[in-house]
């Protein structure tokens, strides 16, 4: 392990940082193997790409059977049946007002992108604006729409013109629906004429940010704000989406629409693919041929994303979702911990948030977090201080893996709480 671990060091550049000092070596539902023979329970997902769980029987049949017919053709060369049906099977689900189309990509910055592109195609403007704490990307574009500096765009000089970014709202943060809607009319003001906006773009729940949930009042301003103008709103759901709110699409939790959605993630159980979905005459204002990739909506990502749309309706995990999601945070609750500021989420999509904006606890983040890894529990950190757990476990998780889960959490905020 610690030759694997000097030979990763020793080839890796310092920019590809890796959390964990140990190594895969197979992975089943929630659990990882790692190759000195530990059993993990996993509630990371893959960062939130593993919502049908590590290798569902269902996805892994899926790909398999594409495999022997074909890997790769470049759809806008040689186009396959399955991306059609995949689009159609979208087309009906994704919560868009009227007739929608979509395209698939690769990876969930690169459905950004060609939402932003998408959305100056059709009003001819340029700008965009995005939120604080949001995370788009890695991309220089969606890094411009990313609302935090470290370590993402700290080292790479200035970003795309034309993006700024509102406050959202945040009750740790002390930023309320008002304050959000006039920092959008305070950019109006200051830095560009709504005439010159193409997009909004904000997460229904911030990933990155800290699992901050859009409230109902906030997405209602968005809209309206939006219509007034004739500005695109673009809902980012590459981590809240297929499930994982307890709606296929965390919008579906919002009494309006948006006029372009992006996915990624746990779109394709593990396998590459993304896409962006919006209303008909949005998605077709870009000239033809003026989207695509030469490995955008491969047949492999698009097979496994098939096998995982009949899952989530077969096993019903939208409901499991809100079922797991409610389980967690009532164990959380329980708790009673001093150190929480805050539970939050909506479905499964859950976080727990340790002190505040102005005195954030990172610390005792990173104690619970190190005591679950060293009892095999694997968790995520996230927000702008590090001070808040994110829980992305599969929503397949067996039920006892997942009341063991729980115990060790609770046992990590006592050990946290005595180191």
């Amino acid at each position: 392990m610690s030759d694997l671990l000097e030979r990763m060091r020793a080839s890796l550049p310092n920019g590809a940082s890796v959390m964990c000092d140990w190594f895969a070596q197979s992975a089943e539902n929630a659990t990882i193997t790692s190759t000195d023979g530990r059993k993990i329970i996993d509630f990371a997902g893959g960062i939130g790409v593993l919502n049908t769980g590590h290798r569902h029987p269902k996805v892994v049949a899926a790909v398999a059977a594409q495999l022997d017919k074909f890997t790769h053709t470049a759809f806008q060369v040689v186009p396959y049946e399955s991306y059609v049906v995949l689009a159609e099977r979208i087309n009906r689900l994704v919560p868009i007002a009227g007739a929608a189309k979509s395209q698939f990509f690769s990876s969930g910055a690169e459905a950004v992108e060609n939402a932003v592109k998408i959305a100056r195609a059709y009003t001819k403007r340029n700008g965009v604006i995005a939120f604080g704490g949001a995370f788009h990307g890695r991309t220089l574009m969606t890094l411009a729409l990313t609302g935090k500096v470290m370590p993402y765009a700290a080292d790479f000089g200035l970003m795309s013109a034309g993006v700024f970014h509102a406050l959202y709202p945040s009750a740790t943060q002390n930023i309320s629906v008002a304050d959000a809607v006039k920092s959008i009319k305070r950019i109006f003001k200051s830095d560009i004429a709504p005439h010159d906006v193409a997009a909004i773009i904000l997460e229904p729940v911030q990933g990155e940010g800290g699992f901050n949930v859009c409230p109902p009042e906030f997405m209602r301003a968005i809209r309206e704000i939006c219509d007034e103008h004739c500005i695109m709103m673009i809902a980012d759901e590459v981590q809240s989406g297929f499930a994982r709110t307890g709606k296929l699409f965390a919008m579906e939790h919002y009494d309006i629409k948006p006029d372009i959605i992006t996915m990624a993630k746990s779109m394709a159980g593990g396998f590459v693919l993304s896409g962006v979905s919006g209303r008909a005459e949005v998605m077709d204002a870009p000239r033809k041929g003026g989207l695509g990739g030469t490995y955008a909506g491969n047949p492999l990502g698009v097979a496994a994303s098939l096998a995982v749309l009949d899952v989530i309706e077969e096993e019903n995990l939208c409901a499991r979702a809100q079922t797991l999601g409610d389980k967690l945070k009532a164990c959380l609750k329980n708790l009673n911990a001093p150190e929480i500021t805050e539970i939050r989420g909506l479905g499964a999509m859950v976080a727990v948030e340790f002190g505040n904006d102005e005195e954030p606890n990172a610390a005792f983040a990173a104690k619970t977090q190190k005591y679950a890894m060293a009892h095999n529990l694997l968790l995520l950190t996230c927000g702008a201080h590090g001070n808040i757990i994110r829980f992305l476990f599969p929503l397949t998780i067996e039920d006892a893996l997942f009341d063991q889960a729980l115990s060790i959490i609770a046992d990590a905020f006592a050990a946290a709480r005595k180191a």
